[in-house]
């Protein structure tokens, strides 16, 4: 089965990188540096962000259905980057890590989820959309239990 990927479209937040710092703060989110390799995940472009690389992080609302598995989390997004959307392929950022793998229906309920390695999301996916009342799948960082990705059937 042929499953959608995507990253967070970089448009809503570009404006975010012309505020200052106490602009940013009255928005909940603050500009950050990454000291680490593999620390600090896009959620644009769903690549990690190299050590000097600047970032904002801040609360986004992934989960915005009118049910109770409404949600939001913090989330780290790069300037300049590029909406990763891609039909069945599985970014390194995602595959270097646990996840959590969340099926929803289309109110926005949880049908199914797992954890799985990101070396084996492809089958993960597969079973879930075998429920055909998941609309969609939210993929999570497993261990902060951050919001990464959203998955679709392609």
């Amino acid at each position: 089965m042929s499953f959608r990927l995507r990253g967070l479209p970089a448009e809503p937040f570009a404006e975010l990188f012309t505020l200052s710092d106490e602009a940013l703060a009255a928005r909940r989110a603050t500009r950050v540096v990454a000291d680490r390799e593999h620390g600090y995940p896009c959620r644009i472009s769903l690549t990690d962000a190299e050590p000097g690389q600047s970032l904002i992080l801040l609360n986004y609302e992934h989960q915005p259905a009118d049910s109770p598995f409404r949600a939001s989390q913090a989330i780290y997004i790069r300037e300049g980057e590029r909406q990763y959307d891609e039909i069945d392929a599985v970014p390194d950022q995602l595959r270097r890590r646990l996840l959590s793998v969340r099926g929803f229906d289309h109110r926005g309920m949880l049908r199914d989820a797992d954890v799985a390695q990101g070396t084996a999301l492809e089958p993960l996916i597969e079973r879930l959309f075998e429920d055909n009342a998941i609309a969609y799948l939210h993929i999570h960082m497993a261990r902060p239990g951050c919001y990464a990705a959203r998955v679709d059937r392609a």
